[in-house]
């Protein structure tokens, strides 16, 4: 598999998807693989203009009335939190969702203007966006339409009349990525990263995590009676009866709830070694006897596969005497479940609705968001190139990459700087590091090679046929990739995304269009605010190669032990103490933080915040010499820089995400992500005079510093 390590994920999902950041889980045929280009870094300075008084910080939303050494997340944006509440349909707000929405704004305007040229050349990216989000906008042919165009996928699995058409149906959702049972995906070998990979994993829960069944709180049972309600309601609309209907959604939580007890936990899935088991296909088939692998392969364009990497083999033992032992009925009722809650978006507003009403239990969200921001979402996962080249035309700008290509070079640079000064590593190992670093893939912007869409047909006559098209367009398109060479021009987000990411298998660190704007980088702001932004996120990424799981690649992007054992050992306890630190961490009453789940993201921040302090101080150092640093608003380059740093995490959540997301998210909450590295850093404390006994000092000896 590729791991796959983001800046950030959204809080709350949509049915049956669940959250899924850096672990070592191996992805279903819905995760999209992500392939590199050649490496661009430079070492030359990336140099704003000097800034106006109040550019690219909102000092106003300060609360000056909280020190800095005691909250600096509330100091820095304190007011603004108190006076901007949630929007009725968010589940949380801050910097990263105010800029998405400035840029659904633009997708928007983009989106309607493809939609209302009906003249576009047929098979024309223009055309297939245009039409794509017509038939998205056109709830009246939705709602006439009704069930017409799903019911051949209906009809497929009501045919199924034994094992092997319950193998063959569970084929053909592989490629509607509807996530039943498990996960069927080709992704680089984590071994062998020149050749691509047969990989399967545990998967078939609707909800978004294996504890959802599993545990007895009372927010698990709400949990799982707002699912169970859910999927009661999906089986009447389908034309059951009440008793059926309920019948129907017992019968899929109690097969959900038996595949939940063989998944393995999350913080276990982000051990690659213990998730990568190769053997061949006529091995696996002897093991796992009842999926059907040999007759499933050829169905999917893998009968050249002779092997294959399970990811979790405990739990497709569990799915393949499952498959056998629990009654046809059954596993039918579960498919139609998984393929109406994965379709619900392209249905009828009654499905919609049902399907709100269980998020609004997952997520806390009162209201609906309007159908063009969904669709606008919906149209970027099903053509995100095609989208993203309109895109790109218009909101990035040459000037832009350079810059950020400059601010990589410059935090590359102190990232090498780092490593050499290290106390506690080796000559050895630290040899390997260098090497690494100088090996990393920079992509900034968009492709240099957009994707080929000419085989997928978009039409305006139903959006429910275009996104069952889409799907098996693109479980086609990342399937095919087997027994091919690594096609390093890849992406694994589309050129809008507000988002960043490093993928340890092409060694590369990625940073789409969408995220190189204000807070996160703005032209007319000073240098300090820009590296406490961009320049901290950039470090994020770097920092991630060398994460506790990012560091078990090597420069080609081999899973591989480089390290010393005294130095992996020294690692090891000082992330741990990072893993103490955040495990302390309290957001509600009675919930904490998971140390072991959030400790890649937790090291991608330390490092991060570390690395862009380092390269802004010499690229102070260039730009004034010895002279006096030039304060703005009153505020030192340093606690500018801090103060962007902090504004990138302003965010305020409800209480029903922010549980969720300690749950699954392998990222910390915002104000944590905040405080959490500056209580460790010696220069924030210097930058405001913070004393030994403030809050935001740790002591000397329970300092965490890796970087």
């Amino acid at each position: 598999m590729i791991s796959n390590c983001n800046l950030l994920l959204t809080l709350g999902t949509a049915a049956g998807f669940a959250l899924a950041g850096c672990a070592s889980s191996t992805p279903a045929t819905t995760a999209a693989t992500t392939p590199g280009t050649t490496a661009a870094t430079t070492t030359a300075t990336a140099s704003a203009a000097p800034a106006a008084p109040g550019v690219g910080l909102d000092l106003a939303g300060r609360d000056l009335s909280v020190s800095p050494c005691d909250d600096f997340f509330h100091y820095a944006g304190g007011t603004w939190l108190k006076n901007t509440p949630i929007p009725a349909a968010q589940t949380s707000w801050g910097s990263f969702n105010i800029l998405r929405d400035q840029n659904n704004a633009a997708l928007r305007s983009i989106l309607e203007q493809a939609a209302a040229n009906t003249s576009a050349a047929k098979g024309t990216n223009a055309q297939k966006v245009g039409d794509f989000y017509a038939s998205a906008m056109d709830s009246m042919a939705i709602e006439k339409a009704g069930l017409k165009y799903l019911q051949p996928e209906l009809a497929r699995i009501h045919a199924v009349k034994d094992l092997k058409g319950l193998q063959n149906a569970l084929a053909r959702h592989q490629m509607l990525q509807t996530r039943s049972v498990f996960g069927l995906g080709v992704n680089q070998d984590r071994k062998k990263s020149t050749e691509y990979a047969l990989y399967l994993s545990q998967g078939g829960l609707g909800m978004p995590d294996r504890d959802n069944y599993l545990k007895d709180d009372a927010r698990s049972k709400t949990i799982r009676t707002a699912y169970t309600t859910y999927l009661t309601n999906l089986f009447k609309l389908l034309g059951d009866n009440e008793a059926t209907a309920k019948k129907g959604a017992e019968t899929v939580v109690r097969l959900e709830t038996r595949l939940a007890k063989a998944s393995k936990e999350r913080v276990a899935l982000r051990d690659p070694y213990a998730n990568y088991n190769k053997m061949t296909v006529a091995e696996a088939n002897a093991q796992y006897p009842n999926l059907g692998l040999t007759a499933m392969l050829p169905q999917l364009g893998l009968a050249s596969a002779k092997e294959v990497i399970v990811g979790q083999p405990d739990f497709l033992k569990e799915a393949s005497t499952a498959l056998k032992q629990e009654p046809l009925a059954d596993w039918k009722t579960y498919l139609r479940a998984h393929l109406i809650s994965s379709m619900t978006s392209a249905l009828p507003k009654a499905y919609v609705d049902e399907e709100f009403r269980y998020q609004q239990v997952l997520t806390g969200a009162k209201v609906q968001q309007p159908r063009w921001k969904r669709m606008n979402l919906a149209t970027d996962a099903a053509l995100g190139e095609a989208f993203g080249q309109l895109y790109v035309e218009k909101a990035f700008t040459p000037e832009t990459k350079a810059k950020a290509l400059e601010m990589v070079g410059n935090i590359k640079e102190a990232m090498g700087e780092h490593i050499q000064q290290l106390s506690w590593m080796s000559d050895v190992t630290k040899k390997e590091a260098l090497k690494k670093l100088n090996s990393f893939t920079v992509k900034i912007g968009y492709p240099d090679k957009w994707k080929d869409y000419s085989a997928l047909t978009i039409t305006r006559e139903s959006y429910l046929k275009n996104v069952l098209a889409a799907r098996e367009w693109g479980a086609k398109d990342r399937l095919s990739r087997y027994g091919q060479p690594i096609d390093r021009s890849v992406w694994g987000m589309t050129p809008p995304t507000v988002n960043a990411y490093y993928n340890s298998s092409l060694n590369e660190i990625v940073f789409p269009a969408g995220i190189m704007q204000p807070p996160f980088f703005d032209p007319k702001a000073d240098d300090a605010v820009n590296y406490g932004g961009m320049g901290a996120v950039i470090g994020h990424e770097i920092t991630h190669g060398f994460d506790d799981q990012g560091r078990q690649s090597d420069a080609e992007g081999n899973l591989r032990d480089w390290w010393t054992k005294e130095d992996a050992a020294e690692f090891t306890k000082r992330a741990d103490m990072v893993g103490k630190q955040y495990s302390a961490f309290q957001p509600l009453d009675s919930v904490f933080v998971n140390g072991k789940l959030t400790m890649g993201e937790n090291l991608a921040d330390f490092g991060g915040l570390a690395l862009a302090y380092s390269a802004l101080q010499k690229q102070l150092a260039k730009q004034y010499g010895n002279n006096p640093r030039p304060n703005y608003d009153g505020l030192k380059p340093e606690q500018r820089f801090f103060l962007g740093w902090a504004q990138i995490w302003r965010t305020s959540a409800r209480p029903e995400a922010l549980r969720q997301q300690v749950q699954t998210d392998p990222h910390s909450p915002s104000q944590y992500r905040t405080n959490g590295p500056l209580m460790n850093m010696p220069e924030f404390y210097e930058a405001f005079g913070c004393k030994e006994d403030a809050k935001m000092v740790r002591a000397q000896n329970d300092r965490a510093k890796i970087w």
